[in-house]
């Protein structure tokens, strides 16, 4: 029973992360209507980007984080106004494959700076556990869970409660009609690259100090993501949420229980299994719902 509960609390802890991640990649579709499927790739980024801070500066992660969160915001305005923002009214087809190559060129950007080696940014206090009730976990995956749920509650506040959220929100459900009523659509646009890209920079960051960080990284983070996305239901972020969460026990009830190999195809066979039941996700609405998005 305490393998199962401490297995069980390892998954939940994870899952926070990939929540973050995942809801991040769902306000970008939601809002901008591109799959970014080069998403885990800004979350390969920030890693990589936490390991040189660290090796080269030792600057801690949790310093570093003020540092590369702002950056990623900047590199995901960039990213939108000069590669997606001139394809926005192409078909879907061309969009996918503009992220697609994307995705390959940052993996081969990786390769060339940072080698073919998995990185790890080994932060001491990080690695320190903490043990409650008999149930371990490190401080770093604490801190990373803690943050990460913390981030999703205030993004689900700022699109709910302020009137940035709530243009961004207008434009998920009708872009041409906000538009007509004055919204700045390319700025906001713009906006939700640059808050998508920074919940996945924060994600990289807080699990730098216990995951290891290799050019095709972002691949996996990607697919995790996509995952999620269906679990939770398109556009709902409250689904991410708990989508993420449910997802990291899979996985790690996966690789204790059955074989650490089988965990990716434990999750995959959750993704398909929830396709053919709830194509729309366990809490998503109907099809008109989703592409509202962010409910």
């Amino acid at each position: 029973m305490n393998l199962l509960v401490q297995t069980l609390v390892a998954g939940l802890l994870l899952g926070g992360v990939y929540a973050l991640i995942a809801v991040g990649l769902n306000l970008i579709f939601g809002v901008v209507k591109i799959i970014n499927f080069a998403h885990g790739e800004l979350v390969m980024i920030a890693m990589y980007a936490t390991f040189w801070m660290w090796t080269a500066w030792s600057l801690s992660p949790y310093i570093s984080i003020f540092i590369i969160t702002p950056l990623m915001f900047v590199f995901g305005v960039l990213l939108q106004r000069f590669i997606l923002q001139p394809m926005q009214n192409s078909s879907p087809t061309i969009k996918i494959f503009v992220t697609l190559g994307l995705s390959v060129l940052l993996q081969n950007l990786a390769l060339v700076l940072f080698g073919g080696q998995y990185r790890s940014t080994t932060f001491p206090w990080a690695e320190q556990n903490v043990s409650v009730l008999g149930i371990t976990a490190t401080y770093g995956r604490i801190t990373a869970f803690l943050v990460a749920i913390a981030l999703v509650i205030a993004l689900f506040y700022l699109m709910k409660k302020t009137l940035t959220g709530k243009v961004l929100r207008a434009l998920a459900e009708d872009r041409e009609t906000a538009g007509l009523i004055g919204i700045p659509v390319k700025k906001y646009y713009l906006v939700a690259m640059g808050l998508g890209t920074a919940m996945a920079a924060i994600a990289g960051v807080l699990i730098g100090p216990f995951q290891s960080v290799f050019p095709l990284a972002g691949a996996h983070f990607t697919l995790l993501a996509f995952v999620v996305v269906v679990l939770g239901g398109l556009g709902n972020m409250a689904g991410s949420l708990i989508g993420g969460l449910f997802l990291g026990a899979v996985e790690t009830l996966a690789g204790t229980y059955i074989d650490p190999a089988l965990q990716q195809v434990a999750v995959f066979a959750v993704f398909i299994i929830v396709l053919l039941v709830r194509p729309q996700g366990i809490f998503g609405g109907s099809a008109r719902n989703a592409e509202v998005g962010l409910k």
